[in-house]
C-alpha cells in the first residue's frame, strides 16, 4: 500500500525532508545533501555538501557564497527525471527568477510538489512557470492576502517612464533586489522601448553581467561609478539599501523608487521615503496561489511561508486538506 506523502515528506528543524531520496528542500542550515529551488539567499543557504540544483543556480550559488557555495555541486536540466534514492526527482521551471526551479517528487504512486518561490507573470529573463500535477502541492503565500492583486508590470514601468518625462531634471533612483528583479526591471525597460544606459550601484554588478553572459538581452547597463555626471534624467538601479544614503549625494535632486509587491502597502512606501512606488513582483500574487492551486489538482495544500493562514483557510474552503509548515528562515530576499 502507498505511503501517504507526510510519511515521508517531513518539516524538520533544518528544513522539509524527503525521507526515501534523504535530502533537504532550500535548508536552513548546512546539510550534507541538498535541493535547492532558487539562489536567493533564504533558500540557498551556504555550507552545504552535496547540492542539486539547475545549473544557472548552481552558478548563481557560486557567485553570491564564495568559498560558502556548496562543495559537491551536481547541475540538473528541468524536465529530466532523476532516480534519487528510491524518489524520481525532476525540475520544472517556477518563473520565479533565472533558474528557479520547482520540485517534483515521486514515490510508491504518490506526486509531491515544492513550489519554491514562483510567479505566473511573464518574465523576459527566466523561463516561465509550468503547472506540474501532483498529489501534494507545497506552495509559498508571500503575497496570500486578497489585498494582494499585482498590476501589470507594463503598467508599473508606464509610469517610471512617465515619471522620467514630467522630471527630466531629477535622477530616478529605483530600489531593488539585486537578483532577479534588478534583471526583470530593466528588461522590461527593454520591452518598453526604452534604449538609454540604465546606470547600476556597485552591488548589482556581478549578478547582472551574468545575466548578460547567459545571453539576456539588457542593453547598455554601466556603472554608476564610471560617471562623472550628476545622472539627471537618468534611471540609477542599487539596493534598496542605498536610497538615501551618502552614495546618493551626487545624484540630481534623486526621485526615490522602490520596485517591489510591497509597494502595494502605502505604508511601507511612506517608511521608505518612496515617492514613486513600483509594484512589481517576482512572486504570485493572491488570484494566481488560487489559480495554482487549482491548476495543480492537488487534494493536499502545505503552506510554507508568508500569509500561511490566509491561504490554509482559502484553500479548506475550496474542499481541500490544508496546513501550515511554519518552516523557519524563509524571507522575502527576494521581493
Amino acid at each position: 500500500m502507498a505511503k501517504p506523502v507526510a510519511a515521508w515528506l517531513k518539516p524538520l528543524p533544518q528544513g522539509l525532508y524527503c525521507v526515501p531520496g534523504d535530502f533537504f528542500i532550500d535548508p536552513a542550515q548546512p546539510v550534507s545533501r541538498a535541493v535547492i529551488t532558487h539562489a536567493h539567499s533564504d533558500h540557498a543557504r551556504s555550507g552545504h555538501g552535496a547540492a542539486l540544483a539547475t545549473a544557472d543556480t548552481l552558478a548563481i550559488m557560486r557567485l553570491r557564497l564564495g568559498e560558502g557555495a556548496p562543495r559537491s555541486p551536481q547541475p540538473l536540466p528541468y524536465r529530466q527525471p532523476l532516480t534519487v534514492g528510491d524518489v524520481t526527482l525532476t525540475l520544472v521551471p517556477a518563473g520565479h527568477l533565472l533558474g528557479s526551479a520547482q520540485v517534483v517528487m515521486e514515490y510508491q504512486g504518490q506526486r509531491a510538489v515544492v513550489s519554491g518561490d514562483y510567479k505566473r507573470a511573464a518574465d523576459p529573463t527566466c523561463d516561465s512557470f509550468e503547472v506540474a500535477r501532483c498529489t501534494v502541492f507545497v506552495t509559498e503565500a508571500t503575497f496570500g492576502l486578497p489585498v494582494f492583486t499585482h498590476p501589470a508590470p507594463e503598467q508599473e514601468i508606464a509610469k517610471l517612464l512617465a515619471s522620467l518625462a514630467d522630471f527630466p531634471e531629477r535622477t530616478h533612483q529605483i530600489g531593488v533586489y539585486g537578483l532577479g528583479k534588478c534583471q526583470r526591471l530593466i528588461a522590461l525597460l527593454r520591452q518598453a522601448g526604452y534604449d538609454r544606459p540604465v546606470w547600476l550601484h556597485g552591488a548589482l554588478r556581478s549578478v547582472t553581467d551574468y545575466y548578460i553572459g547567459r545571453g539576456i538581452d539588457l542593453g547598455p547597463v554601466p556603472s554608476v561609478a564610471d560617471s562623472r555626471e550628476n545622472l539627471a534624467g537618468e534611471i540609477v538601479l542599487c539596493p534598496p539599501s542605498a536610497l538615501g544614503d551618502r552614495w546618493s549625494r551626487r545624484f540630481a535632486d534623486p526621485l526615490i523608487g522602490f520596485a517591489s509587491g510591497w509597494m502595494r502597502v502605502r505604508g511601507r512606501a511612506r517608511q521608505r521615503g518612496v515617492e514613486l512606488p513600483l509594484i512589481i513582483s517576482d512572486h504570485a500574487d493572491w488570484p494566481e496561489l488560487l489559480q495554482t492551486i487549482t491548476d495543480t489538482g492537488a487534494s493536499d495544500i502545505w503552506v510554507t511561508h508568508g500569509r500561511e493562514e490566509a491561504l490554509v483557510h482559502a484553500a479548506t474552503s475550496m474542499g481541500l486538506a490544508a496546513r501550515a509548515l511554519n518552516l523557519v528562515g524563509l524571507e522575502d530576499e527576494g521581493e
